[in-house]
């Protein structure tokens, strides 16, 4: 049934006005609107609401994720716009902070401001 429907992606924010810069000017997402529970972005047709909260605790794990033609441009161009790059001991990344999964797919992670975990992935092939 919901096969058919389109995704709305959600995240969490206790500062808007920064989360609104990372994803809008780091990110390079349209911006939609923003009113007192949310700010609102279209990301390739799917809409994402970072939703204002009071108290906001990160979790471990990838919340939101991209897969792109060119990991190494996008790390770069990213980079170029303020993003940091994850380092995770466990993992055995290269200069860019690009890990190499089993499968061949290429991923970094970085977080937004409130420590919301994204990724950006380049799939076998890709």
């Amino acid at each position: 049934m919901l096969g058919a429907s389109n995704v709305i992606a959600f995240a969490a924010t206790v500062d808007s006005a920064k989360a609104r810069a990372f994803y809008e000017h780091v990110l390079g997402l349209q911006f939609v609107s923003e009113d007192e529970f949310a700010v609102v972005f279209h990301a390739r047709g799917t809409e994402l609401r970072i939703q204002k909260v009071r108290a906001f605790t990160p979790q471990p794990h990838t919340q939101l994720g991209w897969s792109v033609n060119s990991i190494e441009q996008v790390v770069r161009v990213l980079r170029d716009r303020g993003a940091v790059f994850e380092r995770y001991s466990y993992l055995k990344q290269d200069s860019h902070g690009i890990w190499t999964a089993p499968s061949g797919a290429k991923i970094a992670w970085l977080k937004d401001p409130d420590g919301n975990l994204l990724s950006v992935t380049q799939q076998v092939g890709g």
